[in-house]
């Protein structure tokens, strides 16, 4: 693969793990940090809230169990990026039909927004707590995250990661205040524990709670970014990267199911111990614990929920970057992507607002769970077939009991999230009055739908041969070259894409120079983990494209020629005059786009913006 199809190529292979004692241990802490966030989300506070305030302190298994399927299925996202070298998005990409990778992201995509959405509704009521702030201009104020979140990524995957387990010990810190507050009786949060018979609103409710912790984007996610840390690519190498990434995704899920517990044991304490049993929404919460214990319970309530919304917002924008480049190997400018991502969910927030009020914000939150609720199955599913797969997987493919629990956890889940989805048609139904015939030829439909889906990617892996290993965003491979003469310049930069062009790009590269000059093959690999890991990218996309190269600059070499290459990670006009002017190239050879105006503005144009950064010639190959 080239650099540039690897999942997050900005900061793939960026962080060395080739250390020794803690200080191994320590550089593969970090990616289930930003995954944990997810586990934390506003529209888990809404579920948690609700099960504490009704039922006290009943579903605390529930809140368990789900944690413990989340540390399975985030092992094994862990573990597919780790061997494979390649995102679930990615992954799915080579084992389904194109045709399947389209709607297959498209719900991806939605979940995402839904997500996003918990994500900003959740940011603006606390500001609206904390600040007073009209919800409707919170909304708004969120879009401009997108900046900082930009900004750490420029500063390195390292900083991002700090900055995520900093909002996360600000979520835990306010709660830990919240519990001495509130005081719960720790003897009954105990009997909470213990698995009872559920029915009616409870069972809802734990359907919630499920789909909720287990968030979809978040599994994509994972698989990305493990692949941020540079790994020795031996089984012995890999047995270790998966050992303590496992260790990550255990320490860093359970510190979110005690954020989660503890906003649970607060409902209950709170609310459900005082009488009050329907606190679904959010600000009522705040108001309760202004009225039973005074103004600093809500203040910490509110710092937690911006520092909630906050953090997983970033990720899920990276996630959204994923799943665009995994599913359809298309690429477009970082701060792009960021501003898709967030309208698709400040749209529909601004909307309700308008139109409904802010009262109706607390059933777009549930709204958006049944949303993620949906799509969940389909990142699963796959899953567990890939990390099942011998042939690709070899041996770290999972073991049997391994495969048996993730398979009863999926069924689970899928099972329970199908039955959300169709109590919340029947409510539509049941509330529709005259609209009726609009859910029935519009939400039923599509449902039946996206279970189709759901059957075929749980069938199709059993029935097709071991998955084709597709060309990853955007290259192809080595094309043959022939000699040709001419004389020109002494040290010829030749700038390499594996776009189709190559040869054409090549010859006249030659004819500018012969063999009395230098050529130097230049890639640069511009994928998302690329750019956070820079040099240290080992995966197996950066192995391919410096394969690719080698054989550029063999051949010329076996035709006469003096040539060498070199590979730059990150944006390609930076990296490009870097390498420009450290080698002392008097002539820059490269293709064109092929894409001028609106493209240039989505895609991005590397000679517009090279062409200000460096003062040696550039030839343009159409």
């Amino acid at each position: 693969m080239s650099n540039s199809s690897r999942s997050l190529s900005e900061v793939h292979s960026s962080i060395d793990t080739g250390k020794k004692g803690w200080r191994q241990i320590l550089a593969f802490l970090g990616p289930a940090y930003l995954v944990s966030v997810g586990y934390m989300d506003p529209g888990n506070w809404a579920t948690d809230i609700a099960g504490g305030s009704e039922f006290g302190y009943q579903l605390i298994w529930i809140l368990l169990m789900s944690n413990l399927i989340a540390m399975l299925l985030q092992s094994l996202s862990a573990r597919l990026g780790i061997v494979r070298g390649l995102d679930l998005a990615q992954a799915s990409k080579n084992a389904y039909p194109r045709w399947a990778n389209i709607p297959l992201y498209i719900l991806a995509e939605i979940a995402i927004a839904a997500c996003d959405l918990a994500e900003i509704v959740g940011m603006s009521i606390g500001l609206n707590l904390l600040f007073g702030l009209p919800l409707i201009w919170g909304i708004c104020l969120t879009a401009l995250d997108t900046l900082l979140l930009l900004l750490l990524l420029h500063k390195g995957m390292r900083k991002l990661e700090a900055f995520i387990i900093a909002l996360v010990a600000i979520i835990g810190i306010s709660f830990l205040v919240e519990m001495f507050i509130v005081a719960p009786v720790y003897t009954d949060v105990l009997k909470g524990f213990i698995p009872t018979k559920l029915s009616g609103d409870a069972l809802y409710i734990s359907m919630g709670i499920i789909g909720a912790t287990v968030m979809p984007h978040n599994l994509y996610l994972h698989s990305s970014l493990v692949q941020t840390r540079k790994i020795d690519r031996s089984s012995k190498g890999l047995k270790k990267a998966i050992r303590f990434n496992f260790f990550d995704t255990v320490i860093a899920l359970n510190l979110a199911f005690l954020v989660n517990l503890a906003i649970l044991i607060l409902a209950a304490a709170a609310f459900y111990v005082n009488g009050y049993f329907h606190i679904a929404e959010i600000q009522d919460a705040s108001f309760l614990l202004e009225k039973l214990f005074g103004k600093t319970a809500p203040v910490f309530f509110g710092i937690a929920l911006i520092a909630a919304g906050q953090s997983s917002t970033i990720t899920g924008t990276l996630a959204g970057q994923i799943v665009m480049e995994g599913h359809l190997n298309i690429r477009i400018q970082p701060w792009l992507r960021r501003l898709i991502t967030r309208l698709l969910a400040i749209i529909p927030a601004l909307f309700t607002i308008l139109y409904f009020g802010s009262g109706a914000l607390g059933k777009l939150l549930v709204l958006s769970q049944v949303v993620l609720s949906l799509q969940l199955g389909f990142a699963v599913i796959p899953l567990i077939h890939f990390n099942s797969d011998k042939k690709l997987m070899r041996e770290f493919s999972i073991k049997l009991w391994v495969r048996i629990l993730a398979w009863a956890s999926a069924a689970v889940i899928v099972y329970l999230n199908i039955q959300l989805v169709v109590q919340q048609i029947q409510e539509w139904l049941k509330d529709a009055g005259d609209n009726k015939l609009l859910i029935q030829v519009t939400v039923i439909p599509i449902a039946l739908a996206s279970l189709g889906l759901l059957l075929y990617i749980f069938v199709h892996p059993f029935i097709s041969s071991a998955s084709k290993e597709r060309k990853q965003l955007p290259h192809g491979h080595a094309e043959l070259i022939t000699e040709d003469f001419s004389i020109g310049y002494h040290h010829i930069g030749i700038a390499i894409d594996f776009s189709g062009k190559d040869k054409k790009i090549i010859q006249s590269a030659l004819k500018q120079g012969g063999k009395e000059a230098t050529y130097t093959f230049i890639h640069i690999v511009e994928s998302a983990a690329a750019r956070y890991l820079g040099q240290n990218a080992l995966d197996h996309e950066t192995q391919l494209d410096r394969s690719n190269l080698m054989q550029y600059q063999q051949k010329l070499q076996a035709l006469g020629y003096k040539a060498d290459m070199q590979i730059g990670f990150g944006k390609p006009p930076v990296e490009m005059a870097k390498i420009i002017i450290a080698q002392q190239i008097d002539l820059l050879v490269m293709g064109a786009h092929g894409h001028k105006g609106l493209k240039d503005l989505i895609f991005g144009s590397t000679v517009e913006s090279l062409r200000h950064k460096i003062k040696t010639p550039i030839l343009i190959i159409n």
